[in-house]
């Protein structure tokens, strides 16, 4: 595959990063910024490159279809769906996969899977009822930075979507929604099954 130019590489590896985080492409006018360009013809021009060497491709005349396509950045696993996750109360947890969201264009890691959303506890966080979230296992919980998004299950009761706060041997699961109360238990009933690294929402 043909190597890059700087400039390329620069945008390229941007991209990269960009779409990881969001889960979709960026506008013109972001690459521009990040580039620190005035024009987004230059823009386009390193992406025209970048197409025409394999490392990205889009929809022609449809607006954020941009994907990266590099072998080497694209990993060909789909994400198994293993249920449903509340956001409002807590529900049973579910560890059978009943369905496959196929991300083989995201740079998710391969031990990752989805949990369908119900409820809407978590709407200030831009994660709304019928959403997929993509979560990664965590194995060490008293490591996660106050405020990550996670599924936990607090002993006799259920799972639930909520920001995480640990605070010496309690935890708070915290809401994105006025309308829900803290939920405050002690350390040692609750059990982070996994955080937050992406939203799917399918508009179709």
């Amino acid at each position: 595959m043909a190597s890059l130019t700087t400039v390329q590489r620069e945008l390229f590896d941007w991209l990269v990063e960009y779409i990881s985080q969001h889960q979709h492409s960026p506008s013109i006018r972001q690459m521009m910024e990040a580039m620190r360009l005035k024009s987004p013809a230059p823009v386009q021009s390193r992406l025209d490159h970048l197409r025409k060497k394999g490392y990205v491709d889009w929809e022609d005349g449809q607006a954020r279809t941009l994907r990266i396509v590099h072998p080497d950045f694209v990993s060909s696993e789909s994400v198994p769906v293993l249920g449903a996750i509340a956001a409002g109360g807590l529900i049973e947890a579910f560890t059978e996969a009943d369905e496959h969201l196929d991300l083989s264009q995201s740079l998710f890691a391969t031990n990752c899977y989805a949990l369908r959303v119900n409820g809407d506890s978590m709407i200030d966080a831009h994660i709304a009822d019928g959403d997929l979230v993509v979560m990664q296992p965590v194995n060490e919980p008293r490591n996660l930075k106050n405020g990550t998004i996670v599924a936990a299950q607090v002993e006799g009761e259920g799972t639930t979507l909520k920001r995480f706060y640990l605070k010496g041997q309690q935890i708070t699961l915290e809401a994105a929604n006025t309308a829900y109360e803290p939920i405050k238990v002690p350390a040692h009933r609750v059990s982070v099954q996994g955080s937050l690294v992406g939203v799917w929402r399918d508009y179709i």
